[in-house]
């Protein structure tokens, strides 16, 4: 089955100390790329959540966004500056001693004073944190997968329908081309008989050289046979399924060329309608290819 590019996964884990919220959202992309937006704390398993992604995804943009809440992921401490403790309380007590005031200076009040006590913050590094983001990074990239795989199948249902479109218009034309040359005899006689008006006899010869010429110009069966060829294995390669993105870009490429070259040979108006519809076809098979990992 194929897999589009797009998806959303989110998977939840908690435990009496923290909570691991991973969520990941993956849309179309060339190539295969991780952004992961996470606490700072959590940068020495970075390679290693990128890893639990590209386990499930192939190809595509994920980002994955990490939200931890709870106690210990940072450590605490008061820093106190002891020189300006003691000259507060010197200041303090010579102001006392001025004014006759007795009592000690409270240290409560000097606790708070942001000049002396500092409250520092320190990271810290979680083993049990660590495997339980990876757990739920590998549980988000799985139901990202899944969604990606129900995306895939409405694609897989869209492209098969378009394809089959494809391949009854290029039938229609193999049993039409046939017809042109002759249309082309009939509509050139015509034309050289009213000119004449049956006062001059043609060479009956020169007409059939001529439109001989025009067949051999105009014949398209190599450009059919080939777009046949392409859409019969186009049908193949989604029904296998697995990472078939770039190899479908590539058939679509070579399906509107010889499309193109259908066009640009027939002379025929039958044919540039049918070519008109068949680059419309293909050009909506190629938007949702764009989505195909």
């Amino acid at each position: 089955m194929i897999t589009s590019m797009t998806g959303y996964g989110q998977a939840v884990l908690e435990n009496e100390r923290f909570k691991v919220s991973v969520e990941m959202r993956s849309y179309n992309h060339r190539f295969f790329e991780v952004m992961i937006r996470m606490p700072r704390q959590l940068l020495p398993i970075e390679e290693q959540l990128k890893k639990a992604v590209q386990k499930q995804v192939h190809r595509g943009k994920v980002d994955v966004f990490i939200n931890i809440e709870g106690e210990g992921l940072v450590k605490k401490r008061l820093d106190i500056d002891w020189d300006l403790f003691q000259e507060y309380i010197h200041v303090a007590a010579d102001m006392k001693k001025r004014a006759d005031i007795t009592g000690q200076p409270s240290v409560d009040a000097l606790l708070l004073h942001e000049k002396i006590v500092s409250v520092h913050e320190q990271e810290q590094t979680d083993e049990g944190l660590f495997s339980t983001l990876i757990k739920a990074t590998e549980e988000a990239a799985l139901k990202l997968v899944e969604m990606r795989k129900r995306e895939g199948h409405s694609l897989f249902i869209d492209l098969k329908t378009r394809v089959e479109h494809v391949s009854q218009l290029a039938t229609d034309l193999k049993q039409y081309a046939p017809k042109v040359a002759e249309h082309y005899r009939t509509k050139l006689q015509k034309r050289v008989e009213e000119f004449l008006q049956g006062q001059v006899e043609y060479d009956e010869n020169r007409l059939l050289n001529e439109v001989a010429f025009f067949a051999d110009k105009s014949n398209v069966d190599e450009e059919l046979i080939r777009l046949d060829s392409h859409t019969v294995q186009f049908q193949k390669i989604i029904e296998e399924g697995g990472v078939v993105g770039r190899k479908l870009d590539f058939l679509i490429q070579e399906m509107n060329r010889e499309v193109n070259t259908i066009g640009s040979k027939a002379n025929d108006i039958h044919i540039s309608r049918q070519v008109v519809e068949l680059k419309s076809e293909i050009e909506k098979i190629k938007e949702q290819v764009q989505n195909i990992e």
